[in-house]
């Protein structure tokens, strides 16, 4: 059995190992990188990533690592080689730092790919399509509170494409300086206060609510009057330096936002996880135009397991909806379902295929 010198030492050899196949392995990663470039195809792979995770948690079982600790220890150094290839561009998110939408990115980037705070939804999409960035990150909706019209309003616009999906645990807090009893004000994002109607109902009922452009936006606003309170993570109280009055104010326990990333160009199709498509479509204003949208997929028994209508914004009660299917772009069963509704559509336009991960 070694002393603790010899095992210190020990360890110092493997480190000088590991620094030196990591310096290896930033080389392909480089050398991936110039040849994504080249061919015009996207840095950050989404089922490239999860199938390498899951094959090292995998090699990990026989070794008795856990898998939570591989997936941590890979994250980041996936996160070096993404970095290195996307030379120094930046991951928009919907800032200010310690909103959810900073921690999905986070998540789902590593600590070593930089990351752009922008203040609306809006202009993350700018930032991307001016190459200020080079992916987004959004948040789309809430499993309590519904979608984030915003983001589907900006989404229909958009030429960006989804490419992935980001599903994070979310613990809202109420956050201020003062008691309970002294707050007048309650201040956040607007489905952020929709997340915890039923708390605020019960235990402030008087208090003025008072949507803000971000969660920790709410929280350096709440910094500085005495009299407000926000509705954010206990992340972002932390980084503004505001106690946090109670936890977990959210209306149910499971409380998941799913977040989507965004970027110039289409994924390829996806062939080792299952696909989730995003359409929106413009229906027809007549009789059985909504059944008509349905049918296609219905019949061809592709699973559609989202429908969000929202305004157009071209003519009053004129209505556009967003429709997640199962199934990739590229499948014959999806282009033939697609090629139907559009003959009954005014249009339909596909924001984007990407892996169906939950994690």
């Amino acid at each position: 059995m070694k002393d603790i010198p010899a095992a210190r030492q020990e360890i110092e050899r493997i480190d000088s190992e590991i620094i030196r196949l990591l310096a290896a392995r930033q080389e392909c990663a480089r050398i991936i990188g110039e040849n994504k470039r080249l061919a015009g195809t996207n840095v950050f792979v989404p089922e490239r990533e999860e199938e390498l995770l899951r094959k090292l948690e995998n090699l990990a079982a026989d070794l008795k690592i856990p898998s939570a600790d591989i997936r941590s220890i890979y994250r980041e150094i996936i996160s070096a080689s993404v970095a290195l290839q996307m030379q120094d561009l930046p991951v928009a998110y919907l800032g200010p730092e310690g909103t959810f939408t900073h921690q999905a990115a986070r998540k789902n980037f590593g600590g070593s790919v930089k990351l752009l705070p922008m203040r609306t939804i809006a202009e993350i999409f700018d930032a991307v399509e001016r190459d200020k960035a080079g992916y987004g990150v959004i948040p789309i909706e809430n499993s309590n509170a519904g979608a984030v019209a915003g983001a589907l309003d900006t989404l229909a616009e958009s030429n960006l494409k989804i490419i992935a999906q980001i599903q994070l645990s979310i613990e809202q807090c109420l956050i201020s300086r003062s008691p309970i009893e002294k707050i007048t004000r309650v201040l956040s994002k607007d489905i952020g206060l929709a997340q915890c109607s039923h708390w605020l109902m019960q235990y402030l009922p008087k208090a003025d609510l008072v949507p803000t452009d971000s969660t920790a936006a709410a929280v350096t606003e709440a910094a500085k009057d005495e009299t407000a309170a926000a509705i954010a993570s206990s992340v972002a109280a932390e980084i503004h330096g505001v106690p946090v009055v109670e936890k977990g104010i959210q209306n149910r326990s499971e409380n998941f936002t799913r977040f989507l990333v965004v970027g110039k160009k289409p994924n390829p199709p996806c062939s080792s996880f299952e696909e989730k498509t995003s359409l929106v479509v413009s229906i027809k204003n007549e009789p059985g135009s909504l059944l008509g949208m349905l049918e296609p997929f219905s019949k061809r028994g592709i699973n559609l397991v989202s429908i969000e209508s929202r305004p157009s914004r071209k003519r009053a009660w004129e209505y556009l909806f967003f429709v997640d299917i199962i199934g990739s772009w590229d499948a014959p069963n999806v282009r033939e379902a697609v090629t139907e509704l559009e003959r009954h559509s005014v249009f339909v336009k596909h924001l984007g295929s990407y892996p169906n991960l939950q994690a």
